[in-house]
């Protein structure tokens, strides 16, 4: 009988954790996960920021602009290759197809914050919230990685900003 309570207890618990798993933030049919951003290196005064957008609608939406009080200023980048240099550009929105998905990556689309108000610290989370054209705005939290944190960057060559 108590191996029946536990094993229903285990259940319910896995159920209920993999339902936290499945979206971190919602906002009508957009779904954002993965969030994070690397902590920042001694004297570093900018940080740039990653995920991962579903939209689920099936009409397009952007993602227009991201706002934190953890950074004087915060902007939408992408990286642009010309003569072989890479250069980060100021962009005014992030496409995210009907039915489909927009990956913002190191090496590609990102969210540059400017002016630090304090450094980002391993193991914390930055506050932001982000506004979509169609779907409106949704608060966030990016997990902060360690600084060398760097998924899929091999082979990137240099960057001017």
């Amino acid at each position: 009988m108590n191996i029946r309570k536990w094993g229903v207890g285990a259940v319910l618990g896995l159920s209920v954790a993999t339902t936290a798993w499945a979206a971190d933030f919602k906002v009508g049919q957009i779904e954002v996960d993965d969030l994070w951003v690397r902590a920042s290196a001694p004297g570093q005064a900018n940080g740039a920021g990653y995920m991962e957008i579903e939209n689920d609608a099936k009409a397009a939406d952007r993602l227009v602009s991201v706002s934190s009080p953890a950074a004087e200023r915060v902007e939408l980048h992408n990286v642009v290759t010309e003569n072989g240099v890479a250069q980060m550009r100021q962009v005014d929105g992030v496409a995210v197809p009907a039915d489909g998905k927009a990956k913002l990556a190191p090496g590609g689309y990102h969210v540059m914050f400017l002016k630090l108000k304090a450094p980002f610290v391993e193991g914390g989370e930055v506050p932001a919230t982000l506004k979509f054209e169609q779907a409106g705005e949704v608060a966030v939290k990016f997990k902060v990685k360690p600084l060398g944190h760097n998924p899929g960057m091999a082979g990137h060559g240099h960057m001017k900003h």
